[in-house]
């Protein structure tokens, strides 16, 4: 190769690398930039609305631990719901044009795949189901439940039957009961990983639903735990539309930030939620690693597509 042909391939690379940066640096300016505008104009962060954004309660609340605060917070930014928040507070949600987009039951360590836990997971959906009903709110979680020794095989066996026992009552008080998937991979530190869940891969959520074959039991699909376990999530988000139920995200890896530090592309899958006809919330399920408002600002913007 001639110092001349050598000279033109580094100055291509050069650019094509920097061209790379500057697009990628462009996508989070923007969406900075755009928050920013937001705050000076005294607007919500999110102006399109296209789709309806939540606060995951657990992430922000030690943050602002003032309920009416908390709730000012979520109105500032555009979203219109907190979730996973107790009933208590849905009273004050409603105060400020909020709504729990989906309630809380028994945690993720319980769950259908274990018969012996059956009781426990029903009679909290039941009485949960019932609040909801009462308040409109129109969905509530669920989890397969740890291994525990537990094959694949059976775990999905004892979920399904387990489901069944549920659907009739949110097919009843029209509720929708959404199974969350969550990925095994990531111990590094508490909840960015769940090792021993049972429910850890999308297709095997997937298959629990299609066997319950209930309108009203759907998938928690959770973008960040997806990426990890199976990728591939705006194919995933294609195939299993009539599935889903509701959306979390995270920045991959740590989830942290939806910013220029992670793997996950937000705006395309946005975008492809649109165009499968998701009606549903996204809830901001970030574990913050800087200030929370910047990052909830930035992370609502950018999904604002």
């Amino acid at each position: 190769m001639s110092d001349v042909t050598r000279s033109s391939e580094f100055s291509r690379r050069q650019w094509m690398q920097i061209s790379a940066g500057s697009l990628a640096a462009a996508s989070v300016l923007g969406a900075s930039t755009s928050s920013l505008k937001a705050a000076e104009a005294n607007e919500p962060v999110a102006s399109n609305q296209r789709i309806k954004q939540s606060l995951v309660n657990w992430c922000y609340n030690k943050t602002w631990p003032d309920v009416e605060e908390y709730c000012k917070v979520a109105a500032k930014l555009g979203c219109q719901s907190i979730e996973l928040i107790d009933p208590q507070h849905w009273p004050t949600l409603k105060k400020f044009g909020l709504t729990c987009a989906i309630a809380g039951s028994h945690g993720f360590r319980t769950g259908f795949n274990n018969r012996n836990e059956w009781d426990e997971c029903l009679a909290v959906l039941r009485e949960r189901i019932q609040q909801c009903r009462e308040f409109g709110v129109e969905r509530v979680i669920t989890f397969t439940g740890m291994a525990n020794g537990l094959s694949k095989e059976e775990g999905f066996e004892n979920c399904v039957a387990g489901l069944k026992e549920i659907a009739p009552d949110v097919e009843k008080n029209n509720v929708t009961v959404c199974l969350e998937m969550l990925n095994t991979r990531d111990d590094s530190q508490p909840m960015t990983g769940h090792p021993g869940y049972q429910g850890d891969h999308c297709d095997y959520c997937i298959n629990i639903l299609k066997e319950v074959n209930s309108s009203h039991v759907k998938l928690l699909f959770d973008i960040y735990h997806v990426q990890i376990m199976d990728g591939d999530v705006i194919r995933r988000i294609r195939e299993h539309k009539d599935w889903i139920g509701h959306i979390h995200t995270a920045g991959n890896p740590g989830r942290g930030e939806l910013d220029d530090t992670q793997e996950i592309n937000y705006p395309p899958i946005m975008r492809a939620l649109l165009e499968v006809g998701y009606t549903g919330y996204v809830g901001q399920e970030f574990i913050p690693t800087r200030d929370p408002w910047d990052g909830l600002a930035e992370a609502v913007a950018v999904c604002d597509v």
